[in-house]
């Protein structure tokens, strides 16, 4: 019998169970913009992978990563530095180390060091994991240098690795860190960083520091001494108070929070800090290889590359670099032989005690390419270490109120009766005017030039005459911040010292260098254009090259603006206060300027090729505190007109000879015209001499010098004048004298300036009139 009829039975029977039975649920599949977002099972795979690699990585790095062999990469390289035209200026990088051992160092001096740097040195990982990141974060980003190492990483990179700010150093320090603290001691690791930090002045070591800041051994320094040196650790360069007078605050708020970590963590008693004083550091002993003006341009180029950012301080200290500088040979020599030609040579020191008190520094910029060309720091480096050029301690004075004007037309400023501020506009020049504000007395009265009074004259008779009651009265008008904001425009640093948004900004108590003064002066000449100023045109190391950056000039302020204030310094020069820049033999703008109490003089001027700033300056050859110049030269007063702008003359006659002669191409809107003053309302000028030579107890008023308000000042008159009588000749221009002291005779109150062409513009009256500013 077949089975096949069972056979189909039983097959009907299964389809008829399988129809029967409820079907299978089917996974649900995920659809739209939930199929873009990972399972959780892939972000835990995700994650255990991540740790899996971080630790393999770790573990690798760790046994990978050797510690190198001491001295390996420890010893500093020379850097060459080189002129414009390739030849060699210096070359540095001689290293000045002394080691010691750590029981040679005082104890105070060990905890001045762990305050500024490393607080939980004892206590703690070789590695501070959150700086770490932040570092690296920031060297990814570009956001600049950050350390937050510790001292046993600072040691590691200092001893072991090179100074390079990568990932790939930094990875190795992070390794060769975690070993270390393993294999030596802590006091091991602090005695090796001791022996190899970098303090400044070519100083490698606590001990090398010693002698360079204070000339001794390390266990001879007070507490207040290792707080200060320990303080040095983190800026080397900013801190050196001799270098940088300028940067004192900064130093002494560095030393006293090492002085007050150390009484915090209880390495000092609080009775012991207290009374403690700032511990100012020797003068600096330049080496010798940095003789004449090449240690000047050396120093110069250095802070320049630190202080842009360009170069790290201790990458630049570790050496290996060959810098091309903006420096040109024909330049130096012209701005060196015309500082010895007319005011060294000048000079009697064995018999004029003051002249052993003088100090030149000078800066020349090339306006269209922002190149500083020349530098003049002083005799010698070795003689006088801080560099005249770009020191900022001395008050520039009337130097800065050509900014005054730029900012008014910049701002399209009024007088306080709504006139437009131009070359044009009528202001009082009496002596001792009260400023007013708003129709009320500010209490601020300044003395001009000799107490001398101008009367009703306009803003250009003002800049030739340097008449400090008008520029006082603009600067209120203008607004000091608008005033302080277009100094920054025209390349006034930011943090420059004393330049307050108030009204003394407009007597020029700013303290910028004649570096900083070139470059803003520069701007001018390049009719309101600036841009990146550069002393290094070509860096290179080990064959590649370090990134310098591009001029990129922008116009930072209107170039009517410049312009205008171009033209109205070209009349200083013709006829003004800075007629001794005449000497020049081209086209020429600019401004005299003098410190509060003579204690400096100053030039700065400008023709279309070239800007250059001069200033003479009073400082004691013991003390270095300033002091006034009466009487140095041989020279009743040492002024704007006087040696400075002898010396701009000089040197810019030399440096573009064989250059063509250029005019100034001025877009002014037609308010550059030259327009007439009136003799003054009350009181005539005052023909009494500056005091006689040597007695500086008496000194005359300086253009720049702030006086008492008066008693009873005289309420300013701000109406428009009437025309004068046609009948009357208008004199005033020639009968003060003038201010210009540019007189070659070098005379004081010599032709009275009254023969010289009368002119309602308020020019003096002939070159021969010195006038005694």
């Amino acid at each position: 019998m077949s089975d096949e009829p069972n056979s189909e039975a039983d097959g009907r029977e299964e389809e008829t169970e399988a129809s029967q039975a409820p079907p299978k649920k089917q996974k649900r599949r995920r659809t739209g913009w939930r199929r873009l977002l990972p399972t959780w099972r892939m972000v835990l795979g995700g994650v255990l992978l991540f740790v899996v690699l971080v630790t393999g990585a770790l573990v690798a790095g760790y046994l990978l990563v050797s510690i190198p062999a001491p001295n390996k990469f420890a010893a500093a390289q020379t850097n060459v530095f080189l002129y414009a035209d390739g030849s060699q200026i210096a070359r540095d990088g001689e290293v000045n180390r002394e080691n010691i051992t750590l029981g040679q160092v005082p104890k105070n001096t060990q905890h001045a060091v762990l305050a500024a740097e490393d607080r939980d040195f004892y206590h703690e990982s070789a590695i501070d994991p959150k700086a770490m990141v932040r570092a690296g974060w920031n060297m990814l980003t570009g956001g600049g240098r950050q350390s937050g190492s510790t001292i046993t990483q600072q040691y590691v990179k200092n001893y072991y690795l090179d100074q390079d700010q990568t990932v790939t150093r930094k990875a190795k320090e992070f390794f060769i860190s975690l070993k270390l603290d393993r294999e030596v001691s802590k006091n091991e690791i602090l005695q090796g960083y001791l022996n190899t930090s970098y303090f400044g002045r070519n100083a490698y070591g606590i001990q090398s520091a010693a002698h360079a800041y204070y000339g001794k051994d390390v266990g001879e320094l007070t507490t207040a001494e290792s707080a200060y040196l320990a303080a040095l650790v983190n800026s080397p360069n900013a801190y050196d108070t001799r270098a940088h007078p300028e940067n004192k605050d900064r130093a002494e708020a560095r030393w006293n929070y090492v002085l007050d970590g150390m009484v915090k963590e209880g390495w000092l008693k609080k009775s012991d800090r207290t009374g403690l004083k700032f511990p100012e550091p020797e003068e600096a002993k330049p080496p010798r290889n940095m003789s004449g003006e090449r240690g000047y341009l050396v120093e110069a180029t250095k802070n320049h590359l630190i202080n842009n950012g360009i170069i790290d301080e201790r990458r630049l200290a570790a050496g290996g670099f060959r810098i091309t500088t903006t420096f040109q040979p024909k330049k130096q020599k012209a701005m060196r032989e015309a500082v010895d030609e007319q005011l060294m040579d000048q000079l009697d020191k064995k018999n004029r005690k003051i002249d052993k008190s003088v100090r030149a520094g000078g800066a020349s910029v090339d306006p269209k390419t922002g190149k500083v060309v020349a530098l003049y720091g002083g005799i010698g480096y070795t003689k006088q270490y801080t560099n005249g050029a770009t020191r900022q301690d001395y008050q520039v004075g009337s130097t800065f109120k050509p900014f005054l004007f730029t900012s008014a037309v910049q701002n399209k400023s009024t007088t306080q009766d709504g006139q437009p501020i131009t070359p044009r506009t009528i202001y009082d020049g009496t002596n001792k005017r009260e400023v007013v504000n708003n129709g009320h007395g500010t209490g601020y009265a300044p003395a001009n030039e000799d107490d001398k009074s101008y009367g009703k004259i306009p803003v250009t008779t003002a800049m030739d005459k340097s008449v400090n009651s008008v520029f006082a009265q603009m600067g209120v008008d203008v607004g000091p911040k608008k005033v302080r904001n277009t100094a920054i425009d025209l390349g006034i640093p930011e943090k420059v010292p004393n330049m307050p948004a108030d009204g003394s900004i407009a007597l020029g108590v700013t303290t910028a260098s004649p570096l900083n003064m070139a470059e803003a002066y520069a701007t001018l000449a390049n009719h309101g254009k600036h841009g990146h100023y550069s002393m290094v045109q070509k860096i290179t190391r080990g064959g590649e090259a370090v990134d310098v950056p591009d001029h990129d000039p922008k116009q930072a302020v209107p170039r009517v603006a410049a312009d205008s204030t171009t033209a109205m310094l070209k009349s200083v020069v013709e006829g003004g206060t800075g007629v001794a820049a005449k000497s020049a033999g081209r086209p020429a703008a600019g401004k005299t300027g003098t410190a509060e109490e003579d204690k400096a003089a100053w030039f700065a001027g400008f023709t279309p090729q070239l800007s250059t700033v001069i200033s003479v300056m009073g400082q004691d050859p013991k003390t270095a505190a300033q002091k006034p110049l009466y009487g140095a030269g041989g020279e009743q007063r040492v002024n704007g007109g006087g040696f400075p702008a002898k010396i701009w003359g000089q040197y810019t006659r030399t440096a573009l000879d064989g250059e063509p002669v250029k005019d100034f191409d001025l877009k002014t809107n037609g308010d550059a015209a030259l327009p007439s003053s009136q003799p003054p309302d009350t009181g005539a000028p005052s023909d009494t001499p500056p005091p006689e030579t040597g007695d500086p107890s008496t000194p005359p008023p300086s253009s720049e010098e702030p006086s008492t308000p008066p008693t009873s000042p005289e309420p300013p008159t701000s109406d428009p004048p009437e025309p004068p009588d046609p009948s009357i000749p208008e004199e005033i221009g020639g009968a003060d004298g003038g201010d210009p002291g540019g007189d070659e005779s070098g005379g004081v109150g010599g032709d009275p300036g009254g023969n010289g062409t009368p002119g309602g513009n308020g020019q003096p009256g002939g070159v021969g009139a010195p006038g005694g500013w």
